[in-house]
């Protein structure tokens, strides 16, 4: 079937002729007009730029001259940004700004070239004063006038296509410096000889603090579909931060970054960037994090993030590559109507030697050639909600199949089994070797230790020491809840397994890769029962600090008491049990007739209480042997008159430099103190009391070191 053709009369084809020919007459007249008015145009946007500025941001911004160079290029000279009362920002001697013509038509403002001929960005901080806080006070303004909440998506698409609308097709920069002064202690310089973008081919040349290196961001940039990859390296050395090292004491260097960009776009309502980091040789050293430098050899991020109406999430598609190694992690922060955190790592089965290979060099020194086989798998889910602290969620599993270990690394896990040397350490020295063994006329078999002592422990350190593989997810649940409370670290989740491998395997600096450390070699001593927890439990009542240079419960028994340890009564038990958290304030805890100090008396009731309930001691009314306890008479004369009334807290939050073993039932004590030793606080009841004498804490440690003096002269 053939449609007829329609024929236009030729009369109304001359009519659209001419109207066609009027509309283009006109254009052409009005973009004539607009060109031989550019000038005066661009002068009056300019000002109205200049006032804008200097009212919303209080800048003070001035231009020696500006003109068009070509049909959409604006070339400016000796341009200057000062914000009131601050140094000046910025100075620009020569640029050259050219803007694409059909996507100003549609209200874009897309860069077709930038020429940029010698200029400077100064940021200085002083104090709390920055030249930049201007930007703060803009924003404070917007925060009472906006009204309508734009969600996160959108200010993510809207600022992803400001940035990348800003990338020119083209540019060359020469000489441009950016310095960073910080309080005039901590200074970085960055000096652009030239930056290049031809055809989408980014090359640069960045001399670092005058002299120190040349640096080179090179890569290729695609703005128009929202893709870029990009590499940071240095000429013939590596990447150093020295900024990092003067001002926050920490050392960090890299052979090379790698940044791919490789998607960023709508995914239903969230918006979804798609990309991957990598990195080579990284070079970490924090004396927060280790003692000894943390490299990562090799370690990559292929990452999908989601950006939503009220959150940001990393999504659990995305995976950390460490060597053959890899996990998937999942990260989102919810802003409102809470605040919630969330993260869980899923790392797949996989193979064993292959995890313990992927850990960087300097993080876990003790296992550092451990040889095994088998596979493991690693879960952990963790869920916070701000408004209900209390409901938090975490758990964290490490399954192993066929687990085995081949061969120890520098240090052998079970070299407790029998005899070997202990060497404690005070104040970051080692005091004196101590035999763990028959020879040791201190030392105490298990069985021989009252059992008044060791339920006492047990109760007040941890309960569930038998049960438990290392680790009782609860406390730490409940400690996580009591710190985000307290939005301090105010209770830790330690049991007597990672007391024992922080003392006998660790060293003593308080860093993060030590902790880190402790629960690995947890974990590989009671998952594959390389130590019973009876061996377990008598090494660490022969190791444990139970006063000023005292070790272990032979040693304890008979300083305080003259006693063996199986004599101790129920009593002596739980007050052996309370000077465990705090072992140097002992004595502070006597009257002067070497009977307790009466605020002891409800910790008292509370350990035995829990112990009758457990069916470990007969019920008592009568404090379970508080008023029976007495310190013996040759330590009676070091006691302090019972006028003096110390501050137990400050004495041990001054010297207290090593961690001593502290008890994961212990409330007072903070997870902040596990990690890094902080001063803790005493595990007593709290009650106000009236200094009437105050010492200094010099007189304080003269007197000790004149007890121990004594002592040893008395032979104990």
């Amino acid at each position: 079937m053939h449609l007829p053709k329609i024929k236009i009369p030729k009369k109304y084809l001359k009519i659209g002729a001419w109207v066609l020919g009027v509309f283009l007459l006109v254009f052409i007249s009005l973009g004539a007009i607009a060109y031989n008015k550019r000038e005066a145009l661009l002068k009056k946007m300019m000002a109205k730029a200049i006032a804008k500025a200097d009212k919303d941001y209080g800048l003070e911004i001035k231009i020696g001259s500006a003109g068009f160079t070509g049909l959409s290029s604006v070339n400016m000279k000796n341009i200057s940004v000062v914000p009131k009362d601050r140094d000046t920002l910025s100075t620009i001697n020569d640029i050259t700004i050219g803007v694409k013509i059909f996507p100003l038509l549609f209200g874009n403002v897309k860069l077709s070239e930038i020429n940029l001929n010698q200029g400077k960005l100064n940021i200085v901080l002083r104090d709390s004063l920055t030249n930049l806080d201007f930007i703060l006070k803009r924003k404070k303004k917007d925060s009472t006038t906006t009204t309508n909440k734009v969600a996160l998506s959108d200010l993510a698409s809207n600022l992803l296509n400001e940035v990348f609308y800003k990338i020119p097709d083209d540019m060359e920069v020469k000489n441009f410096l950016m310095q960073l002064n910080d309080n005039d202690t901590a200074s970085v310089k960055f000096l652009t000889t030239s930056a290049t973008i031809d055809n989408g081919e980014l090359k640069s040349n960045i001399l670092v603090n005058d002299t120190a290196a040349t640096w080179h961001v090179n890569g290729k940039l695609r703005p128009s579909s929202k893709k870029l990859n990009l590499m940071l390296f240095a000429d013939g050395k590596k990447v150093e931060l020295p900024y990092l090292e003067r001002k926050l004491h920490t050392k960090v260097s890299f052979d090379t970054v790698t940044t791919e960009m490789k998607d960023a776009d709508y995914s239903g309502d969230d918006y979804k960037i798609s990309g991957s980091w990598s990195i080579k040789n990284l070079l970490i050293n924090q004396k927060r994090i280790s003692s000894a430098d943390v490299i990562v050899p090799d370690a990559k991020v292929d990452a999908d993030m989601l950006i939503g109406e009220n959150y940001i999430c990393l999504d659990s598609t995305s995976t950390v590559f460490l060597k053959n190694a890899s996990i998937h992690p999942y990260l989102k922060y919810t802003l409102s109507p809470n605040k919630i955190y969330e993260m869980k790592l899923n790392a797949e089965e996989q193979d064993a030697q292959a995890i313990f290979d992927s850990f960087p060099l300097g993080l876990f020194e003790s296992l550092e050639g451990i040889q095994v086989k088998g596979k493991l798998k690693y879960n952990l889910n963790f869920y916070l909600d701000s408004s209900i602290p209390d409901s938090v969620k975490f758990n964290s599993t490490l399954t192993p199949t066929d687990f085995k270990i081949v061969k120890w690394g520098k240090t052998d896990l079970q070299k407790i089994n029998s005899t070997f040397v202990y060497t404690p350490y005070e104040y970051g020295k080692p005091m004196r070797n101590i035999t763990i063994g028959p020879s040791n006329p201190n030392f105490t078999r298990l069985d021989d230790i009252s059992s008044n002592f060791k339920n006492a422990l047990l109760t007040s350190e941890d309960p569930s020491f038998f049960r438990h593989k290392g680790f009782v997810e609860e406390s730490i649940r409940k400690s996580i809840a009591v710190n985000f409370k307290e939005k301090r670290f105010k209770r830790g989740g330690s049991t007597i397994s990672m007391q024992l491998v922080k003392n006998v395997f660790l060293s003593r600096q308080k860093t993060l890769a030590r902790k880190a450390e402790e629960i690995l070699i947890v974990w590989l001593i009671e998952n594959n029962k390389l130590i019973s927890k009876q061996r377990m439990l008598e090494v660490y009542f022969n190791i444990i600090e139970m006063g000023q240079n005292v070790y272990g419960i032979g040693e304890a028994a008979r300083h305080y008491f003259g006693k063996t340890p199986a004599e101790l009564t129920t009593g002596e038990g739980i007050f052996l049990a309370n000077i465990v958290p705090k072992p140097k304030v002992a004595l502070y805890k006597f009257m002067s007739d070497g009977s307790l100090k009466g605020y002891l008396l409800p910790y008292f009731n509370f350990i035995g209480n829990t112990m009758a309930r457990r069916g470990l001691t007969p019920a008592d009314t009568s404090g379970y042997g508080f008023y029976n306890v007495r310190l013996r008479e040759g330590l009676r004369q070091y006691l302090l008159p019972d006028s003096v009334v110390i501050d137990t807290n400050k004495i041990e939050g001054e010297e207290d430099d090593m961690m001593p073993p502290g008890g994961m039932q212990d409330k007072s004590k903070n997870l902040f103190d596990r990690l890094f030793g902080s001063p803790k606080k005493d595990t007593l009841i709290k009650t106000p009391v009236k200094v009437d004498t105050v010492k200094t804490k010099k007189q304080l440690r003269q007197e000790r070191r004149e007890q121990r003096r004594k002592e040893n002269e008395n032979g104990g």
